[in-house]
C-alpha cells in the first residue's frame, strides 16, 4: 500500500516508492502551490486520471536531458534556420496546456484535467511555470502550432508535456528552451519517463539517487521568476 497524504502530511521517503507501477509514491493531498513546489524540489510529480485521487510519482531510473547533451539533427538544424516561425515565451500558457491535453490517437485520454490546468496556471501566475510556443502564419493569421510547458525551480526545469500541429513545431520550441536554459545556467531538464523519442533528442536515464543529488544542488539556486523574456 502507498501512504495517503493529508494537506499537512509531508511526502514519504522516496525509497518507499513502488517498483510496480514504477515510482508510485503516495496518493491524496492537493495541488496547492506549496504542495507542488515541495514535490518538484524532491523530484516528485503528480500524474493521475480524472476521477482518481491525486497520485504522486518518483520513478527510478529518471529520464533527464542535460542541456549540453541536446541533439540537434541535421534536418532540425535546417528547420531552425528558416524564418517562417516565431518562438514566444509565456504568452499563451493556458492555450498550450489545453493543446497538450488534446487526445492523441483514437481513444486517447489525458491526465491534463481542468484541476491540473488551474493548478499549473497558479504556478505560472506565481512565476514558476512556463511555456515555449511556436507560432506560424496560417489562413487566419498567426497560429499556435506547437509548444511545451514545464516548471522551473531554482536552476532545474521540469518538463511536463508538449504538442505539435506542424512538423517539428514542438522540437523548435524545445530547441529554444534548451538555448534559454543554457544561457541561464540551468543544470537539467527533467523528462520524467523514458521514451525512444526523448532518447533521440539526447535524454538519458539516470538513477533516482543521482537525480535527487542534482536537485539538492540545483533547486536552492536563485529563482528565475517569470514571465521569462521572449526568445
Amino acid at each position: 500500500m502507498i501512504p495517503w497524504l493529508h494537506p499537512a502530511t509531508p511526502f514519504p521517503p522516496l525509497e518507499m516508492a513502488l517498483t510496480e507501477p514504477n515510482g508510485l509514491l503516495a496518493a491524496g493531498g492537493d495541488l496547492s502551490l506549496p504542495r507542488l513546489l515541495e514535490a518538484y524540489r524532491l523530484g516528485v510529480f503528480p500524474w493521475f486520471n480524472e476521477g482518481e485521487p491525486v497520485l504522486w510519482w518518483s520513478p527510478d531510473p529518471r529520464m533527464v536531458l542535460f542541456p549540453d547533451e541536446f541533439k540537434i539533427s541535421r534536418s532540425l538544424k535546417k528547420r531552425l534556420a528558416r524564418a517562417d516561425y516565431q518562438v514566444r515565451v509565456d504568452t499563451a500558457f493556458t492555450r498550450v496546456m489545453r493543446a497538450c491535453a488534446e487526445p492523441r490517437g483514437e481513444g486517447g485520454g489525458t491526465w491534463i484535467s481542468d484541476p491540473m490546468i488551474a493548478a499549473y496556471g497558479a504556478l505560472h501566475e506565481a512565476g514558476y511555470a512556463h511555456t515555449f510556443e511556436t507560432w506560424m502564419e496560417g489562413e487566419n493569421g498567426e497560429e499556435l502550432v506547437g509548444g511545451l510547458y514545464g516548471v522551473a525551480v531554482g536552476r532545474a526545469f521540469f518538463g511536463e508535456s508538449m504538442f505539435t500541429r506542424k512538423t517539428d513545431a514542438s522540437k523548435i520550441a524545445l530547441a529554444h528552451l534548451v538555448a534559454h536554459l543554457k544561457q541561464h545556467d540551468f543544470g537539467v531538464i527533467d523528462c520524467q519517463m523514458k521514451t525512444a523519442h526523448l532518447a533521440s533528442l539526447g535524454a538519458r536515464a539516470i538513477p533516482r539517487s543521482e537525480f535527487s543529488r542534482l536537485l539538492g544542488r540545483l533547486t536552492p539556486q536563485p529563482q528565475l521568476f517569470g514571465p521569462w523574456p521572449g526568445a
